[in-house]
């Protein structure tokens, strides 16, 4: 069990620090000139999902392998019993905890066929995106948006059933509005948001 906890809390750990050192990219760059803020924020967003899908793919084909081999069991309810979250949950949780150090990063896992409404777009520019990873996942949906005083980049970036477990999930969960998921398929979309200009 100790090992479980371990593996669970690598990936949280090494999603949070490859964040933080892109964020730290944004704000701790040399300027070279004073119009200059170092690295283009599509590029920071890029190493954050690499890092995320990464992480995310690893979790899911492995916590796969082994629940087929009776080691571990992932379940929607694993807080009330002794399993491991799913992949989409894991995601979530770690998306939270990232939001939580603060700092304006965040991340986070939504659909345009979400098993609860929550995990929907929550704005036009999130169902723009995943409207548009659904046609065309090879590039990113990306725009800057004003929140409050703050400038902030948002990108969607498509994301897949990267194997047969997150397949059946949806396409058996009763509150699942689509059930005719493939593998490969896109399923959604990661979110990621970061302030672009200078704090107050």
């Amino acid at each position: 069990m100790r090992r479980k906890h371990l593996f669970l809390y690598s990936l949280i750990t090494t999603c949070i620090i490859v964040i933080g050192l892109g964020y730290r990219v944004i704000w701790g760059a040399e300027k070279e000139s004073n119009d200059e803020l170092g690295i283009p924020p599509e590029v920071v967003a890029d190493y954050v999902h690499a890092v995320i899908e990464a992480d995310r793919t690893s979790y899911t084909k492995h916590v796969e392998r082994l629940q087929d081999e009776g080691i571990v069991l992932s379940q929607e309810d694993w807080k009330h019993r002794k399993a491991l979250p799913l992949p989409a949950q894991l995601l979530l949780q770690a998306g939270t905890l990232v939001s939580e150090k603060g700092g304006g990063i965040q991340y986070r896992l939504a659909s345009l066929w979400p098993i609860y409404p929550r995990n929907g777009p929550a704005t036009d520019f999130e169902q723009e995106g995943l409207e548009a990873v659904a046609k065309d996942p090879s590039q990113p949906h990306v725009g800057l948006l004003k929140a409050g005083h703050r400038l902030i980049f948002r990108a969607v970036y498509a994301d897949k059933a990267v194997s047969k477990a997150c397949v059946s999930c949806h396409n058996s969960h009763p509150s699942s509005p689509r059930k005719d998921f493939k593998l490969n398929d896109v399923m959604g979309g990661i979110i990621i948001s970061f302030p672009v200009d200078e704090r107050d």
